[in-house]
């Protein structure tokens, strides 16, 4: 059994170093806020995936991956994406010296929220996760059991990485000059709308080929 928590948390933590707009969300509300802001928000992503997780293990992606709810979810996935990089661009190129300088708001119900919606916006991730399980099942031949001790722990190479990303920006923030702040929070919307928008270019693709076939 230790085994298999073993190979699931290797395989959460390999899957984390492909970093998207959730990773650069809780870099931001670290940045901003304060390290408190930051697990808040963790909690908020570890919470979800391990929702999806439970919905992969119970089945829900197979039913998912042929339902004709597909093109709603991914559109409504490159919406979140969309609207929340334009907001985490338009609050980074808003940023002022002062405030950097004055003591971090708290707000530990927004950031939380924040990181949920966000996470929680991308429903294909239980088709994923589901894909994912069946893979290790075929190819080290796991039981039911097996397979929910590493459900739980690739879940928890989610709140590890994370948490541990929190800490050290944490502990690096105070001797990170404000120009540097501003161009790392700028560059966060930045990457979250490009992700945003490849992910439209790939949901516009999809349909193209959908209508044409």
């Amino acid at each position: 059994m230790i085994r298999v928590f073993i190979n699931g948390f290797s395989t959460g933590m390999f899957l984390q170093l492909a970093v998207g707009p959730v990773f650069f969300l809780v870099l931001q509300i670290t940045l901003q806020r304060t390290p408190l802001d930051g697990f808040c928000s963790v909690a908020a992503v570890t919470m979800v995936d391990y929702f999806y997780i439970f919905l992969a293990v119970a089945g829900a992606g197979k039913i998912i991956d042929k339902s004709v709810a597909v093109p709603v979810f991914r559109l409504i996935g490159v919406a979140v994406l969309l609207i929340f990089g334009i907001i985490m661009l338009v609050s980074a190129m808003s940023m002022a010296p002062e405030s950097f300088f004055l003591q971090p708001v708290q707000d530990y119900r927004s950031s939380f929220f924040l990181a949920f919606f966000l996470t929680i916006a991308s429903p294909m991730t239980i088709v994923f996760w589901t894909g994912l399980f069946a893979a290790k099942a075929v190819e080290h031949g796991y039981t039911k059991h097996m397979l929910m001790i590493f459900a739980l722990s690739a879940g928890f190479a989610t709140c590890f990485f994370l948490g541990g990303s929190v800490l050290i920006i944490s502990i690096f923030k105070v001797s990170i000059p404000f120009p540097v702040v501003k161009i790392l929070n700028v560059s966060v919307g930045v990457a979250v709308l490009l992700y945003g928008a490849g992910r439209a270019m790939v949901v516009s693709g999809r349909w193209k080929q959908g209508r044409l076939g």
